[in-house]
């Protein structure tokens, strides 16, 4: 009794774990019919796409002057920078212009207090005016001295007549004599004075001259046209002679970019110089506008770097409108020479193997043929081509990947779709691959229902 007890208390444990076996059993068994059923679906895409045409985009190849150009990075630089000091020491009393603004050349920056220049320039008129006079006293004396002297020269000559005829001692033509004498050297010594007045007078001169210089320093003028820089002094402050920089002025029209190429170059840029053609120069700032600075180059350096076997070059840009500032760095062409006529490709079309550069080209048949190019200079996105393929042919810019030589191509566009219209998908192996589903979908159909 207790053995029949204890199985009819196991009984239904018993059967929960034979339903968990079923139930197992038949998820196994339904997920191998469903991935049997998606492999041959699978399988039957493929075979689907190997036997259409395999879609692709093409270009054709062109014809056209395709300039030879070198990329670098260059910096821009202001043609001229200048420190802006004062000449004289003073306080600052007016500034002319707000911080940042473009300024002509001689417009008034700055106004040092004038006072005290203005009483140096009239102390110094002052002594010019006595000066003056003093010369003038000179000369008079001189004309004085000089008229006594002539006098007293004529009156000895007569005095040592009468002294040759006796009618006359000789002590007193002799006396007559030695007062015209010491007559003529008081002329001598008038006609020194006025000279040293003379001079002293253009000492003088010299000091109003530049008084009115130092007076003039006492308004600061803006030596070029530019950009005016961060003011360092505030109006009320005493600024010192050459000394204290009160701010800078920077001319942006023109300005240099400065760059450096690699120096096995040097003999193209020289023989152009030589041709008497200056080098077109192009400038993108990188300040996210691609909007483009054109220039010429104007200046090479007279040695090479040794370390980067570089030579360092610098164009000039008009950039009236500013497109450029100093500091900046811009990406730089420089265009070194125009290969005429060049056949050219779209980058997209040219693949790298093992034996170097081919491409892909669509034949009359609607093959592809598997072609080995000589590749050339790159300009923008496209590539020339040096030796290899003709201008007019097309080459295939996408679907490189299904591509082997003598496949079967179908032209596209760039978004997939086939030149002939929606019905030419087959290519691509999507009815074989719809197909391939749906015969999975047959295999499986027991198991779906």
């Amino acid at each position: 009794m207790r053995r029949a007890r204890c199985s009819s208390r196991s009984s239904p444990l018993v059967i929960c774990l034979v339903l968990a076996a079923l139930v197992s059993a038949c998820t196994q068994t339904s997920a191998q019919q469903q991935a049997n059923a998606g492999g041959g679906g699978r399988r039957g895409g493929r075979g689907g796409g190997r036997g259409g045409a395999q879609p692709v985009v093409v270009a054709s190849a062109t014809r056209k002057d395709v300039p030879v150009e070198i990329s670098a990075v260059g910096n821009v630089e202001a043609s001229t920078t200048i420190a802006v000091r004062s000449q004289v020491t003073g306080v600052l009393q007016q500034v002319g212009f707000h911080e940042g603004d473009f300024v002509k050349k001689d417009s008034v920056l700055f106004t040092i207090d004038p006072r005290p220049l203005q009483a140096a320039l009239e102390q110094s008129q002052a002594n010019l005016v006595r000066d003056q006079s003093l010369v003038n006293q000179a000369e008079a004396q001189l004309a004085r001295d000089g008229s006594t002297a002539e006098y007293q020269n004529v009156s000895a000559q007569r005095q040592m007549q009468l002294v040759e005829r006796g009618l006359l001692a000789k002590d007193a033509g002799d006396q007559a004599q030695s007062q015209a004498d010491a007559t003529a050297l008081a002329v001598k010594a008038d006609r020194a004075a006025v000279e040293s007045a003379r001079a002293q007078l253009k000492v003088q001169q010299a000091a109003v001259d530049a008084a009115k210089v130092q007076l003039g320093y006492s308004v600061v003028r803006s030596p070029i046209d530019g950009r005016t820089g961060d003011l360092t002094v505030k109006p009320g402050n005493l600024v010192a002679a050459s000394t204290t920089q009160l701010m800078t002025v920077v001319q942006v029209e023109p300005i240099f970019v400065t760059f450096s190429v690699p120096a096995v170059h040097l003999a193209t840029i020289k023989r152009a110089a030589a041709a008497g053609r200056g080098l077109k120069v192009i400038a993108v700032p990188q300040d996210g506008d691609p909007q483009s600075v054109e220039g010429r180059l104007t200046f090479w350096d007279n040695v090479v770097d040794p370390a980067t076997d570089t030579i360092k070059l610098k164009a000039t840009m008009t950039n009236n409108d500013h497109r450029l500032w100093p500091g900046q760095f811009a990406r730089v062409t420089l265009e070194l020479d125009t290969l005429p006529n060049a056949t050219v490709i779209p980058q997209e079309a040219m693949q790298i193997g093992q034996d170097g550069a081919f491409v892909f080209v669509v034949t009359d048949k609607s093959t592809v043929e598997q072609r080995a190019i000589t590749a050339g200079q790159r300009v923008g996105d496209d590539v020339v081509v040096q030796k290899g393929i003709e201008p007019g042919e097309r080459v295939v810019t996408e679907g490189q990947l299904r591509l082997e030589q003598g496949t079967r191509v179908q032209i596209g566009d760039a978004n997939g779709t086939p030149a002939g219209g929606r019905d030419g998908r087959s290519g691509r192996g999507g009815r074989g691959g719809r197909g391939g589903r749906r015969g999975g979908d047959a295999a499986g159909g027991s198991n779906a229902q």
